[in-house]
């Protein structure tokens, strides 16, 4: 009832501005710029008593900076996608600079969100080139960039990440190992620690999103995943360290661990019947989701000021794969 009252005000007012605009009596009742004024302030005040706003008001961002690493393809794509859709201006990092910039295009020509400010419109997606197994010195000058595109950060999502070689722990090389924890683990601290120094200096909050793994939690382990899995362990404690002493600052820290997604990386395995056969075996939900809304959706929330009280937790998103039952380290 009250949205459909507000609906009809704005009508309205609307008609009032555009079509008696030499009418003495009302021009001297009601200005026209207050009137404008006050249509504006009803936009706003319908989007808060939406029930979908109300409800979940992490559909909308806007006004929030974000940055993501990796973010050229797959699940960083989707995250990208999805904040610019949630009205976020995004920094998108990672080393592929042409799918970035094609990536920032595409974003760019998106239709912006109501809620958007005129001024956060013009540019809403940013590239950085970034290589998270670089040195500090090296991911420093890089976030600083980052950060300069659009005047701070709020939120960084630690997406990068290899899965490395498939070989037993037997046959695994010293630099395949260091390549896995140089990337996965090494780069999410280093890349976390240069934004969160910037945040602390300049006394603004935060939230950081680790994206971890299935394969670092006690029953998700696969063959040959010996680096992989212990680098993604290794992202989950970090969370927990860093949620800890970056509390003080108000930075929040959270970790996701994904299961098995479809998306254009799993794109050919999903059409494996042996992978059905698997999926009918260890997953409770007996199917695998999209990272769009699974993912996006979760780490919008933890964007969001909602979860100001959220920090050092690990939410897993695998379907119930990683629950007591039948184990998928197996040869099914």
């Amino acid at each position: 009832m009250h949205l459909l009252y507000i609906f009809f005000l704005r009508l309205m007012l609307l008609h009032v501005c555009c079509h008696q605009p030499n009418f003495v009596t009302l021009h001297f009742l009601f200005p026209i710029k207050p009137l404008l004024l006050l249509i504006s302030m009803l936009n706003k005040l319908s989007l808060q008593m939406s029930p979908q706003r109300s409800l979940e008001p992490w559909t909308t961002l806007a006004g929030k900076v974000v940055m993501v690493t990796g973010a050229s393809s797959g699940l960083g794509r989707d995250f990208c996608l999805d904040l610019s859709r949630a009205g976020c201006r995004v920094v998108l990092a990672a080393r592929r600079v042409d799918r970035l910039q094609s990536l920032c295009d595409e974003i760019n020509r998106m239709p912006s969100p109501a809620e958007l400010a005129e001024g956060d419109r013009s540019l809403r997606a940013v590239a950085v080139e970034l290589d998270v197994a670089a040195d500090g010195a090296v991911i420093d000058r890089h976030v600083q960039k980052a950060w300069d595109a659009f005047g701070h950060l709020d939120a960084l999502i630690n997406n990068a990440g290899v899965r490395g070689t498939v070989k037993s722990p037997l046959e695994l090389s010293e630099e395949e190992w260091n390549h896995s924890f140089r990337t996965n683990l090494t780069g999410t601290w280093l890349v976390s620690k240069s934004v969160c120094k910037r945040m602390r200096d300049a006394q603004r909050k935060g939230s950081i999103i680790n994206i971890a793994s299935i394969a670092g939690l006690n029953r998700g382990q696969v063959p040959g995943g010996a680096a992989y899995s212990s680098s993604k362990a290794g992202v989950n404690m970090l969370t927990k360290a860093m949620a800890l002493e970056l509390g003080a600052h108000k930075i929040r820290v959270n970790s996701i661990s994904p299961g098995l997604f479809r998306s254009e990386i799993t794109e050919k395995l999903m059409e494996k019947d042996w992978l059905k056969r698997v999926a009918m075996k260890t997953v409770p939900l007996r199917s695998f989701g999209t990272s769009d809304p699974a993912l996006t959706s979760l780490a919008r929330y933890l964007i969001h000021d909602s979860s100001e009280y959220v920090s050092g937790n690990n939410f897993i998103v695998d379907a119930g794969v990683t629950l007591p039952g039948l184990p998928i380290f197996s040869s099914l």
